[in-house]
């Protein structure tokens, strides 16, 4: 692709963009108390919220895989009525403010809700506070990444490939087992960090439907918020973990499955 020079007028408001988003990341690290960071690092409840991010994160990970792939194939393949609808249901997540989602999960999965007054009575669990509460709020915020990309990836794919594995006998079951999937696990691969990363950032959902109980429920996000209030220092040190994390996710996807052509 020939390169071509930028245009002037378009020099200011780039640089300024550019400005808006990296300065605060900026301000970050030259704000970071370098000296203590490993005492920071190791203080009590720091280690606990960031087990628990990484376990929730890669639990709501897995369940989104194996709910979001199926439906994605719906979304791309399926020729049943209502899909435009289904798929705007599917991505309201992305628009929707993730407090308002932890309501809308507490409604239905609370004491009082839909289906968890019924769970309550019938089994006697209760979900809302606890760290299954955490990886569900996390799911309902993070599995739309994971469709998204998964029914790019499936569109994009070559079907002949799908075709010929039909006129050799095989079902559909095998032929998404054995050539669909294949063709399309860089765009699962690429969904699913996308899907970690967004569920290790995750908070309005997860303080409204879970809660903030250390050891429990309290997520890196939550542990930021909670120190903002008590240890700035501390806040800092971990909104600096999470930058770390955010930066190797972008990194990994972009060197490993967007393509090193794009980066060039």
């Amino acid at each position: 692709m020939r390169r071509e020079r930028t245009p002037a007028p378009l020099l200011v408001p780039a640089a300024l963009a550019v400005a808006f988003l990296v300065l605060p990341l900026a301000g970050l690290l030259v704000r970071t108390p370098w000296s203590q960071l490993g005492t920071l690092l190791t203080a009590p409840g720091v280690g606990q919220a960031l087990r628990l991010s990484v376990v929730s994160a890669t639990l709501a990970t897995l369940v989104s895989v194996v709910l979001g792939v199926p439906l994605a194939w719906v979304l791309a393949r399926s020729r049943a009525r209502g899909r435009a609808v289904l798929r705007a249901l599917v991505t309201v997540p992305l628009v929707l403010p993730p407090v308002v989602g932890g309501v809308a999960l507490f409604l239905v999965l609370g004491r009082q809700g839909i289906l968890g007054s019924w769970l309550a009575e019938t089994t006697g669990i209760t979900i809302p506070f606890t760290t299954a509460a955490v990886v569900i709020a996390e799911t309902f915020v993070a599995m739309p990444f994971l469709v998204i990309s998964v029914e790019g990836a499936l569109r994009g794919a070559d079907a002949r490939f799908e075709d010929a594995a039909a006129t050799l006998g095989a079902d559909r079951w095998t032929t998404f087992r054995r050539v669909t999937l294949p063709l399309v696990a860089p765009g699962v691969a690429a969904g699913a960090v996308l899907c970690w990363a967004r569920a290790l950032g995750e908070f309005g959902a997860t303080i409204t439907f879970a809660g903030n109980f250390p050891g429990t429920t309290q997520t890196m996000p939550l542990a930021v918020y909670l120190a903002l209030q008590r240890d700035p220092q501390a806040a800092i040190v971990l909104s600096l973990v999470l930058l770390v994390v955010s930066v190797a996710t972008l990194l990994l996807l972009r060197d490993r499955w967007l393509g090193r052509g794009a980066a060039a």
